[in-house]
């Protein structure tokens, strides 16, 4: 059976298809996580107490590239582990471990949203903010089903009556024709209203920033939003061809999702651990903007 990696290696072509982004971007990806592998063994290795001699004990089952592509292959096509321990001839508890290991690892080294990649600088974060108030920026959001909770009050919590099952809720700001994701806040839960969402994190931006949205958001003075039908009436051509201006420009963000749903592992039932799916799909929004804007990551990773 021919490995993953070794198919990509020799049909680099196929690699979008096989893992979401470019060889070229995988290979860029590597060189950037095993540094950052790298450092976290060098960390362990200064605070252990030595047993055996430099070099002693098991060797590695895989090495960090076939690692990297395994977490890369569960979070485009969410194979079952035990499929994912043949494709890499290991057991399906090490590709469990595997994978928890190294999104890890994409968490460090990819920003999920440009807020999250200079919040930590102060001074980047208010130059962040202010260029940002030249654009309107494009908010929605987008639910994903997950198992239905054992205790009764939980499900409640869960519940989404829109969707008609138990999710959990992403909301994205993406700026003007989805050129990149501003700020995601992932993990909330399914009965949280998509205005109650954005309400949350509104003291992100300026004051005086301004949003596109759809009819959800309808009621709140920062976000522009289509013209909702009156009860028994309808609304004028005007007002319909406002609303057709509108979803053209909202589109952006609807691309966004769908790109962020490429990975399976964000569109399809989430089977995984509750505790593990914020820095999945946050490490799946850091792979999107790698996708997008390889000269964004190809800057960091300089």
């Amino acid at each position: 059976m021919t490995s993953p990696l070794a198919r990509i290696e020799s049909h680099p072509q196929e690699a979008k298809r096989l893992i979401g982004i470019d060889y070229e971007q995988f290979l860029a990806l590597v060189s950037l996580a095993e540094k950052c592998h790298l450092e976290k063994r060098a960390e362990i290795e200064r605070n252990k107490t030595r047993i055996i001699a430099p070099g002693g004990g098991r060797k590695p089952e895989i090495s960090s590239k076939e690692g990297i592509c395994l977490c890369l292959i569960y979070l485009r096509q969410k194979p079952i582990f035990e499929i994912l321990g043949l494709l890499f001839d290991i057991s399906k508890t090490k590709a469990n471990d595997t994978f928890n290991y190294w999104v890890e690892i994409l968490r460090e080294v990819l920003p999920a949203s440009q807020i999250e990649e200079v919040e930590k600088d102060s001074k980047k974060y208010q130059d962040l903010r202010k260029i940002l108030g030249e654009y309107e920026l494009i908010v929605d959001s987008a639910e994903q089903a997950i198992e239905r909770p054992v205790d009764y009050q939980n499900q409640k919590q869960y519940y989404s009556g829109k969707k008609k099952m138990h999710t959990l809720k992403n909301q994205f700001i993406v700026l003007p024709k989805g050129e990149d994701i501003v700020d995601v806040y992932v993990g909330k839960l399914g009965k949280t209203s998509d205005i109650g969402l954005f309400r949350e994190t509104r003291h992100k931006f300026n004051v005086e920033q301004k949003f596109i949205g759809d009819k959800a958001y309808i009621g709140d003075n920062a976000i522009t939003t289509p013209h909702k039908k009156p009860k028994k009436s309808e609304i004028s051509q005007l007002q319909k061809e406002q609303n057709k201006q509108l979803s053209s420009r909202r589109i952006g963000v609807e691309h966004m999702i769908c790109r962020v749903k490429i990975f399976r592992v964000a569109s399809e039932k989430f089977r995984l651990s509750r505790h593990r799916y914020n820095r999945v799909i946050m490490a799946v929004c850091g792979l999107v903007r790698l996708r997008l804007n390889c000269s964004w990551f190809l800057s960091v990773n300089n």
